[in-house]
């Protein structure tokens, strides 16, 4: 009688084995197979990390298997499972894989196709196309959208973590609580003294070294001595944590009304102000989307305010950029002073510091909040609900997903909704953050994800004028690599534009990002259906650069730059300066964050800052949802050319005293998950 050898790998997750009765069929083209019993409680298979052996042996041959199905019954208490992957060696000496990497729970079944990807029009029997079917069916039950607040991308319908499909949670649920992270770092911080002192000022700005953790030769360092530095706010624009904003100068807005003689002796080229913006040399920051929004009054005992202000910087003949005026409000006026590097010390200060403060709400809430973790959550649960396991493009798109349902989900239960973490320290808490995602909203392109699409429009393209934006040089390396990547996999699938217009998955994927995710607004730009192999292949770079290095790039520098609360104040307690010539140094420490907004503070950027354990950084694919030869050979070409990205970045950073190195491939996880 024909005998298979059943291979069975589980996974080496914590809990990940099973002490259930574990049950496998065998379907194929000429018949199938009775259910046998692999495991029986106490039998010492299925642990953590195991991987089992068996023989199945069965009356007549089955033809070519195209199904397996797995049933786990259970024995005593409920014991998910983490199924890896089963390999089936065939009578005839042939082997066939199929992947799975998902949880078994409670008593449930699943079935399984080999790892062949295929299209839905490559499917000609009636079984593979219900199998593919179902499975649609049920995750779009699973995988539900919902409006967390008006205006928002939708997100998924869950309330909680727990919530949440077993295969798209953490592993480990506490790694990821807000609240247990943040007080934890505060205590590693040895900050944790400070924590409850709200409305307590510090005496001075060495008094914030009480909570600054030195660490030598560290950009936090260096941003501690140098924060006051004109060098090192411009420097910021092209490198910090926030490096998305700054946009060459083609015209001086009539709302910051600067002329040369304001400016004067800060323009180094004996050249006019409007004869520096016609060659180039100014660049603007413009804060408008923070005009109207309702600053934190969530503590009585404090009012906190927002400012929203317009700065203008110049390229120096040393190619640097630094300011040059700065206006903390959009409606030009006697009481909305432009601030000038020859004011007084402290007036210029302060000006920078709104300036910074500014800066961090918009990052926060825009360049991270909304245009890494929300958007890719909506690529994510489109995903889920439109392509099932066996597509090649959710076996490509699926490890840019791990966790960021998860950690989009925690945020929204303990971070940044009513009375949430949010709340303690950031002046646009208790509702402000919801009103700027809402009016961000409108500019939220599908142009301006397509990194060097964004670069150029904002006019940052040119390395000879600008030559110092590592961002933006290290950014387009990576965007270039993922692309080369994308469109290697696109070529071994789909033939020709024809493939790609036929494929009714890829097109109902793209409809529901825009429909759901972009509420179905045409001014998006992004695209209702993909017509040829070249859109498609921007189309999934978009993706996996937004979830990949997009993220790293404005997340994983949050301590880096943030740490040193004066140059990144989340709240400031006293309102802008509405003249000149009264600032002191008494009334800018009153106006940063009190000690224990302070210690909020520096807890949540070295938390948000951390990579999570057993970080996957990107073209690491241990999970082979793939398993065929030539799509192996482009994730190796792939991991080359990231590889080579990588040495030329480290030699770049080589006895730099402010390495770049955010979006080097070695230090940008695959997916948003913390």
């Amino acid at each position: 009688m024909p005998s298979y050898t059943v291979t069975v790998a589980t996974g080496t997750q914590r809990f990940a084995g099973t002490d259930d009765y574990v049950y496998l069929s065998l379907e194929g083209t000429a018949g199938c197979s009775e259910r046998h019993l692999l495991d029986k409680p106490f039998y010492n298979d299925f642990e953590r990390g195991a991987v089992d052996s068996y023989d199945v042996t069965v009356e007549e041959d089955l033809g070519e298997i195209q199904l397996i199905k797995i049933e786990k019954r259970k024995y005593w208490y409920q014991d998910d499972w983490y199924l890896k992957y089963v390999t089936v060696k065939t009578p005839m000496g042939d082997y066939l894989e199929f992947p799975c990497y998902r949880w078994i729970t409670d008593e449930k079944e699943i079935v399984l196709r080999d790892g062949r990807a295929k299209l839905p029009q490559d499917d000609k029997t009636q079984i593979l196309k219900q199998h593919r079917r179902k499975e649609l069916e049920t995750r779009q039950k699973t995988f539900r959208w919902k409006e967390w607040h008006p205006g928002f991308p939708l997100s998924i319908d869950a309330h909680s973590h727990s919530d949440l499909p077993r295969d798209i949670q953490f592993d480990n649920e506490k790694g990821v609580d807000f609240i247990l992270n943040y007080s934890l770092a505060m205590e590693n911080l040895y900050v944790n003294r400070f924590m409850h002192m709200f409305q307590s000022s510090w005496s001075d700005f060495a008094d914030f070294e009480k909570i600054f953790v030195r660490i030598s030769n560290t950009i936090s360092e260096y941003v501690m001595q140098h924060w006051k530095e004109d060098f090192m706010f411009g420097y910021q624009f092209l490198n910090g944590c926030n490096p998305v904003l700054i946009r060459r100068c083609t015209e001086i807005p009539k709302k910051l009304p600067v002329t040369t003689d304001m400016v004067e002796c800060s323009l180094e080229r004996n050249l006019t102000l409007e004869e520096e913006v016609k060659q180039g040399n100014i660049f603007i920051v413009d804060y408008e989307l923070l005009d109207g929004v309702d600053a934190n009054k969530t503590d009585p005992c404090t009012i906190q305010y927002l400012a929203a202000p317009i700065c203008l910087l110049y390229k120096n003949l040393e190619n640097k950029i630094v300011p040059i005026a700065i206006q903390l409000g959009q409606k030009p006026g006697p009481d909305n002073p432009i601030f000038f590097p020859s004011d007084d010390t402290y007036d210029w200060l302060l000006a920078k510091i709104w300036v910074r403060s500014s800066d961090f709400h918009i990052h926060q809430t825009v360049t991270h909040l909304l245009r890494t973790h929300l958007i890719s959550e909506v690529f994510s649960i489109a995903m889920f609900r439109q392509l099932p396991a066996v597509h090649p493009l959710f076996k490509l798109l699926v490890p840019h997903t791990r966790f960021t349902i998860a950690i989009n989900t925690k945020a929204r239960e303990q971070l940044i909704c009513e009375c949430g973490l949010f709340d303690k320290a950031n002046a646009t808490g208790g509702g402000g953050h919801v009103q700027m995602v809402q009016k961000a909203m409108n500019d939220l392109t599908y142009s301006s994800l397509c990194f060097p699409e964004e670069i150029k429009a904002k006019g940052m393209d040119s390395k000879e004028d600008i030559p110092y934006y590592y961002y933006r040089d290290d950014g387009i390396k990576v965007w270039e690599a993922i692309k080369s990547f994308a469109e290697d996999v696109i070529h071994i699938y789909y033939e020709s534009d024809e493939v790609v217009c036929e494929d009714v998955e890829l097109q109902a994927f793209i409809k529901d990002i825009y429909v759901y995710g972009m509420r179905g607004v045409k001014t998006s730009g992004f695209p209702k259906m993909i017509r040829t192999r070249e859109k498609l292949a921007e189309y999934l770079t978009v993706i996996i650069f937004t979830t990949s290095a997009q993220h790293a790039a404005v997340n994983f520098g949050q301590y880096d730059w943030c740490s040193w609360i004066p140059n990144a104040p989340p709240t400031m307690r006293h309102p802008p300066p509405t003249e000149k010539g009264t600032v002191t140094i008494k009334q800018i420490v009153e106006s940063l964050p009190d000690r224990g907004r302070s210690c909020w503070h520096l807890g949540a950027v070295w938390a948000l800052s951390q990579f999570q354990d057993n970080e996957l950084f990107l073209g690491m694919y241990p999970d082979e949802h793939f398993v065929e030869k030539p799509v192996k050979e482009a994730m190796a070409k792939f991991r080359k050319n990231l590889d080579e990205i990588v040495n030329a970045i480290t030699e770049r950073n080589k006895n730099k005293k402010l390495p770049y190195y955010y979006l080097s491939p070695d230090r940008i996880p695959n997916s948003v998950a913390v």
